[in-house]
């Protein structure tokens, strides 16, 4: 057990280090992620030193359960698939536009309006789809109305990284930690939206209160103003993206498992389009969009980290913690080790190392514990970028875009608006769970 928790531990600073300094290698046109090479090779030699034979691993691999890790990676592929449609067809951008050219009341107005959009958006598709849409535009737009992007883009990451906890689709993590403990999608929103809100509500005046100098400022230039063409096309992935939500939320109630519905959403929605190409004698660019870019690296990276639980979990690892834990004071034990652990092993791994310490032994923690875990896995985004893959790719943008902002000024946003939302967003749970549940 010491060999594999050693491995574990070198590969998760590894893995820091990487994103910290060394996030892609060029293999020559390609770019690599070095974040799942490095788990890769982790899991490949935890398996080769280990006492765990690799068949035990496969087993758990493709066990016919609910935390298969293949079910939730089809789950959230193809959830992504029908948000990154309507992002090429620049639905998005447009809404985006739309919010931002009605603001004349100043950059407050703009503020607020921005965050609004983001959030109503982020709880019906992925904070990632949100983050991968809206940075890049947010760059270009503050260049041209001579405005900080800073501010914006904060309110962005914040907006997109709480907002995510109230669907169970919002975060793969939220997916994993609730398929992993057998949580239907109404039972999931029963307990997370008020600590959705209660985060929400926090973070949004902490915001305004941290860039209200720049906030201050007369707006400049012009404003970007963006249509969308194909209307058939945005109409057909709107109701796709509509169904599955429904059906995501009804599955439980008739028999379909949460996997299954989006295959099928996805497979529909190439099938649509590709018709709609056919007729119009077209190329299906769009589709061919959603495959560019599909995220391909979180295929390696959650099942390596996977592997690597695994083989812990075989081991008595995860079971020797759970019982260090223990239950008591669960909401408070699990939301900060959760939020703190995002960002040392990245939130995404800790998922997938708190469903196994979760349900140890066969004992299943309290409600509490389960939400509080999700709720850290969200809100630890927000102090590091190496809380979660969502905090990676935004800074990795930000540089891309020529926008400065660095690890200690990430970690002073995370310490003035995450804490208080953590707070916030416990105790909020702690009510729920008191008088509700």
């Amino acid at each position: 057990m010491i060999v594999s928790v050693s491995v574990f531990a070198v590969t998760c600073l590894l893995m820091i280090l990487s994103v910290l300094f060394f996030p892609a290698i060029r293999l020559g046109k390609v770019r690599v992620s070095t974040y799942w090479v490095i788990t890769l090779l982790g899991a490949a030699v935890m398996l080769l030193t280990g006492p765990v034979p690799f068949s035990a691993v496969w087993k758990d691999l493709v066990a016919d359960t609910a935390v298969n890790p293949l079910k939730i990676l089809a789950l959230f592929l193809s959830m992504t698939v029908l948000s990154v449609f309507l992002d090429e067809l620049g639905f998005f951008r447009f809404l985006a536009s739309f919010a931002l050219r009605h603001a004349h009341k100043g950059q407050a107005v703009l503020f607020f309006s921005l965050y609004a959009v983001v959030s109503v958006l982020t709880v019906f598709t992925s904070n990632d789809i949100i983050i991968l849409s809206f940075t890049p535009f947010l760059c270009y737009f503050a260049k041209n109305a001579e405005i900080d992007p800073v501010p914006y883009l904060a309110a962005e990451f914040v907006a997109a990284n709480t907002w995510s906890m109230a669907l169970l689709i919002g975060n793969p993590t939220n997916i994993y930690l609730a398929t992993a403990l057998g949580i239907d999608f109404f039972s999931y929103l029963k307990v997370s939206i008020l600590p959705t809100f209660a985060a929400g509500l926090v973070s949004l005046p902490l915001l305004y209160l941290l860039f209200r100098k720049q906030l201050k400022k007369p707006l400049g230039g012009h404003t970007e103003r963006v249509r969308v063409e194909d209307k058939l096309q945005l109409a057909v992935g709107i109701v796709h993206l509509a169904v599955c939500t429904v059906l995501l939320a009804a599955g439980s109630y008739i028999g379909l498992e949460m996997w299954l519905v989006a295959v099928v959403c996805a497979g529909s929605l190439f099938v649509c389009t590709l018709v709609i190409s056919a007729v119009r004698r077209k190329k299906p660019r769009e589709l061919l969009g959603c495959l560019r870019r599909a995220p391909y690296p979180l295929v390696p990276f959650v099942l390596s980290m996977f592997a690597m639980i695994s083989v812990l979990t075989e081991e008595g690892a995860t079971a020797y913690i759970a019982t260090a834990l223990g239950d008591s004071l669960g909401i408070l034990k699990y939301g900060t080790l959760s939020f703190l652990a995002s960002n040392v092993i990245n939130n995404i791994p800790m998922s997938v190392l708190f469903s196994s310490i979760l349900t140890a032994g066969g004992h299943t923690m309290s409600v509490g514990a389960v939400f509080a875990t999700v709720i850290g896995s969200n809100l630890g985004a927000l102090f590091t970028p190496i809380g979660a893959l969502a905090g990676i790719m935004w800074s990795t943008m930000l540089k891309e875009n020529g926008v400065k902002f660095g690890y200690l000024q990430f970690l002073k946003l995370g310490a003035a608006v995450a804490v208080p939302a953590l707070a916030a967003s416990l105790l909020a749970l702690w009510a729920v769970t008191a008088w509700i549940l």
